[in-house]
């Protein structure tokens, strides 16, 4: 039996909607490997309300997807462990068979992939792959799960949905392959979903009709969602809140206003800081983040951050900063020189005098700000 769970705080957005339609508690995961245990997360905790959308923002590698895939238990158990709790509307997921998480899935919750060409079988036509969803969650006939196929096929702009019924996925283009990745994620009516990395194989243009179909469609179905990316310009319009992540951990989340106008993490910064920009010169050297993310076999014992970080000092080796509140209600940070404070300042201060890259880093790109939306 599912366990019932009585009501908790909750985190960030959601406080001001009742309890949580999603709420996270300290989830871990860990993967068992040959080199040893990687703990691609590590202790996060997130809430989210109906009909809201959160950003998950980091570079590849950083723990979005396994997140992503923990939340809604779509991970091998086989070498792979797990804690902490994963709450639906109060339902312990987490103490959940794999036979009772089927009715959460489709239904209640759902995915779109990053790579339509590798969620998609290549063997199958879309009508069946739209349809095999419907007729085993909704217990629909084949005749009306076709006319449903059709229904959503046309709900995500894809034209002349009765011809692609009877088509391959290769033979579709790279946006029209993803609209129906979308499709069959909405197929079910699902209360949250996931978008995970869903426009980065695509252009620039496409990538602007994706968001802007998932937006429409979650605000027509009052859905909650969970926008997966590596990209602060694709949340900053797009979401209530943002949380980023940094080597399996969350190190700052705020309502995504707030974020933009007082980050404090670090991290935070280098990040909207690569972004390009239209108002640069041709040919502008793109500001890349130094170094990479530590080994998560062996993390460093401080700030997971600080051997990329232009502020960091003798402390944020030794000692890992908590998850701290910020003046903003909703805003907390993991950092003990935050950016836009004194201590901030005289840390770059330091850290210039010693020659160090990165602070350079930070004084080429000070008149970056944050983009629009």
């Amino acid at each position: 039996m599912a366990k019932r769970v009585g009501s908790a705080p909750e985190h960030g957005v959601s406080r001001e909607r009742g309890r949580a339609l999603l709420d996270v508690r300290d989830l871990g995961t860990t993967f068992n490997t040959p080199r040893g245990a990687v703990k691609a997360v590590d202790g996060v905790s997130l809430g989210l309300a109906q009909g809201r959308t959160i950003g998950l923002v980091g570079e590849s590698g950083c723990g979005k997807s396994v997140l992503s895939r923990s939340i809604m238990r779509l991970l091998p158990r086989r070498n792979v462990l797990s804690r902490g709790e994963v709450l639906y509307e109060g339902t312990e997921l987490t103490a959940l068979s794999e036979s009772q998480m089927r009715r959460y899935w489709g239904t209640e919750m759902a995915m779109v992939f990053q790579d339509p060409m590798t969620s998609l079988n290549p063997v199958m036509k879309i009508g069946r792959q739209l349809t095999e969803g419907l007729r085993q969650h909704l217990k629909l006939s084949r005749s009306a799960a076709k006319d449903k196929a059709l229904e959503l096929l046309g709900d995500v702009g894809i034209p002349e949905p009765a011809r692609r019924l009877d088509e391959y996925p290769h033979q579709l283009s790279g946006g029209m392959r993803q609209r129906v990745t979308i499709a069959i994620a909405l197929s079910c009516g699902p209360r949250l979903l996931f978008a995970d990395e869903a426009t980065t194989a695509l252009d620039v243009t496409v990538q602007a009709q994706i968001l802007d179909l998932l937006q429409a469609q979650q605000d027509a179905r009052h859905m909650a969602m969970v926008l997966v990316t590596h990209d602060l310009g694709v949340v900053a319009g797009r979401t209530d809140e943002i949380a980023v992540m940094y080597a399996g951990k969350i190190v700052e989340r705020a309502p995504t206003r707030v974020l933009f106008a007082d980050m404090k993490m670090p991290y935070t910064e280098a990040l909207l800081r690569s972004i390009p920009r239209l108002e640069n010169r041709s040919h502008t050297r793109l500001q890349a983040i130094g170094g990479r993310p530590p080994d998560l076999v062996r993390p460093p014992k401080g700030c997971r951050f600080a051997m990329r970080c232009p502020y960091a000092q003798e402390r944020c080796e030794v000692e890992e900063p908590p998850l701290r509140d910020a003046v903003a209600p909703g805003h907390s940070y993991a950092c003990w020189y935050p950016v836009g404070t004194p201590e901030n300042s005289e840390a770059l201060e330091v850290n210039l005098r010693r020659g160090r890259a990165q602070a350079q880093v930070v004084i080429a790109g000070a008149g970056a700000g944050a983009p629009a939306g």
